[in-house]
């Protein structure tokens, strides 16, 4: 890690006196456990400085046990008060996105703002928005790489209960578990210096994974039973739910995370897809195995992006027109995603 960045980064704490944490649009446990884990932290290291973490929208509430979470500002409900934070802010840390278009209604203003920005953040091909950047996409997550920057300020002995808890969770989320994303003995090594600090992963583990409301659960089965399509020749599935589905199960944010997954289980699958209908857009997350590059297909057909094997995007088009175009261009894939089958 860079010594220039990370001096510049802690005597940017040290001396702001106003400062704003800022994550992506639908945060997930990375976002949230990065962003918490290094709100901890920054209370410690400037004890005077206003600190706020902000998400542009709700977060699911399996992750509102968190320490700190009711302290979270989301702009969908205060709007306002948020604005006014983002324009006095002296200091903007940008947490798990590469551009600040992630942030999707905070984008103008945090593009307005006059506040140093700081990107610390593990996806690909960073936007050039930022003062100083962390960038680093061999990291299992965000939450890991802010681990390694409170551990190249002050040492791991600057951790406490508090900031463990969510990093874990960030680190946990992000990789399945610890089922991908997670090859590298670094990524272990901070999770064992997590667990030296007094948190319960057992706890954690069911507080994130065994809270499924019965409406989630109908939800899941509905996904697998009546949205499920399977391509065998192009080994990829997908699941389409529209804004009519996820009322009849009183949907919730972060009742479908992890539903694309369980397509992309299936035998001999490579790319799996969710589809869910939203007010404006269908929003559309894209899983893969092996080599097959989903960041790319994301980013040239659906103006997203993301990881090799982990990324989203948007269609401004219907459900129907959406998925019939999906299906038209996976010839153009069909090589590079049979060569990843095992």
């Amino acid at each position: 890690m860079n010594h220039q960045n990370i001096a510049n980064i802690r005597d940017r704490i040290q001396q702001s006196s106003s400062i704003v944490i800022v994550t992506h649009t639908n945060p997930d446990g990375d976002a949230i456990g990065s962003s918490l884990g290094f709100y901890h932290y920054l209370l410690s290291l400037n004890p005077a400085a206003s600190v706020k973490v902000i998400v542009p929208n709700e977060f699911p509430s399996f992750l509102k046990w968190m320490p700190a979470a009711e302290d979270i500002m989301v702009y969908q409900l205060n709007e306002n008060e948020i604005i006014k934070y983002i324009e006095k802010a002296e200091l903007c840390l940008c947490l798990d996105f590469n551009s600040l278009k992630r942030t999707d209604k905070l984008f103008p203003y945090l593009e307005a703002s006059k506040a140093f920005k700081i990107l610390i953040d593990h996806h690909p091909q960073p936007e050039n928005d930022f003062d100083v950047m962390i960038s680093s996409i061999e990291s299992s997550s965000t939450s890991e790489l802010i681990y390694d920057v409170i551990s190249s300020i002050s040492g791991a002995g600057a951790l406490n209960q508090d900031i463990a808890s969510c990093l874990y969770v960030g680190i946990m989320t992000d990789t399945g578990s610890f089922s991908y994303s997670c090859r590298r003995p670094e990524t272990y090594l901070a999770v064992a210096e997590l667990i030296r600090h007094n948190i319960d992963s057992e706890l954690i583990h069911r507080k994130i994974y065994d809270t499924y409301s019965e409406n989630r659960m109908r939800l899941l089965g509905f996904c697998l039973s009546e949205r499920l399509t399977v391509l065998k020749d192009f080994h990829t599935a997908y699941i389409y739910l529209t804004k009519d589905d996820l009322n009849h199960f009183y949907h919730q944010n972060g009742d479908t995370e992890g539903v694309v997954n369980y397509a992309l289980s299936i035998e001999g699958i490579v790319l799996a897809v969710l589809f869910t209908e939203k007010e404006d857009r269908i929003r559309i997350s894209m899983r893969s195995k092996g080599e097959f590059n989903v960041n790319e297909m994301a980013r040239k057909h659906f103006n997203g992006g993301g990881h090799k094997n982990a990324s989203g995007g948007d269609s401004f088009a219907s459900m129907s027109e959406t998925l019939i175009f999906f299906e038209s261009i996976l010839p153009e894939y069909q090589d590079d995603i049979t060569k990843s089958v095992n």
